[in-house]
């Protein structure tokens, strides 16, 4: 059970991210127009980490409006989306008709996954400015460990703790929260990370994880982690003064530290 105060920031944001589908989908950054036409919204790590998914069984948890998940399905995934956004689940089910795919899309806080989603799934996959929307990853992966079948593969991509330290509201990027912070985090902003001219304003409440608790969160509930891999290169430029490469992909200039980590983990 979630907290009083728990749901209050969750609703908060669920507002927020109601908010941000009508930005996002109107976007360059998620150019819908050309993902209709075929594009892929996926990226290369998680496309080389999980490889041919065509028949296996895909559990997207904070698919947003559904890029993603729909990417997987038109690689043969079955797919199922979940999502704490009516907004984002209803344009995914939208675009899942009109691209004529069968993927499955649920609405619901994340954390309450398996209240609404019954199956186990061969990979269960999530991405890029997700653990940050949740108080405590424990519950989250006694959830993934519920939803994988037996061998099953989960694959986490996501931004590094180290990014989340810095306060980007400042002129120049300063450090501010603790790597270990368990406090929430509370920011309001003009504009989302992928139209910062927005009209919209952005509240927040967001939450700090290190490496040692996703690994530890993870493992508790008997996922035997395959690696931990840490990169210096992302592929979106949601931070300032990064220098994008030859590749596509963006880095800081001095490299200092890492920008993504993944880490996979396979269901005993």
């Amino acid at each position: 059970m979630m907290s009083e105060e728990f749901n209050k920031y969750f609703e908060t944001n669920k507002q927020t991210w109601d908010e941000k589908v009508d930005v996002h989908t109107k976007s360059e950054f998620y150019d819908l127009e050309a993902f209709k036409k075929g594009k892929s919204s996926l990226n290369k790590y998680e496309l080389e980490a999980l490889g041919d998914v065509s028949g296996k069984s895909l559990l997207h948890l904070q698919c947003h409006f559904g890029q993603d998940t729909l990417s997987w399905s038109r690689m043969g995934a079955q797919c199922t989306g979940v999502d704490i956004s009516e907004k984002g689940i209803a344009i995914a089910r939208q675009l899942n008709t009109e691209l004529r795919l069968n993927a499955n899309f649920v609405c619901c806080n994340v954390l309450e996954t398996s209240r609404y989603v019954k199956d186990q799934f061969d990979i269960v996959f999530t991405s890029y400015g997700v653990i940050g929307w949740l108080p405590d990853l424990k519950p989250w992966a006694k959830m993934i460990a519920e939803r994988l079948k037996p061998g099953g593969t989960l694959y986490l991509v996501e931004f590094h703790p180290i990014v989340w330290m810095f306060d980007y509201d400042a002129a120049i990027p300063v450090m501010k929260y603790g790597y270990h912070q368990k406090e929430v985090i509370y920011e309001e902003y003009k504009g989302t990370y992928a139209d910062t001219n927005a009209k919209i304003i952005s509240k927040e409440f967001g939450w700090n994880h290190g490496l040692g608790e996703v690994v530890s969160s993870l493992s508790a509930p008997g996922l035997s982690i395959k690696y931990l891999k840490e990169y210096d290169a992302s592929p979106y430029e949601i931070f300032p003064g990064l220098v994008k490469k030859e590749d596509g992909m963006f880095e800081t200039r001095d490299k200092l530290y890492p920008l993504i980590f993944a880490v996979k983990a396979i269901k005993g």
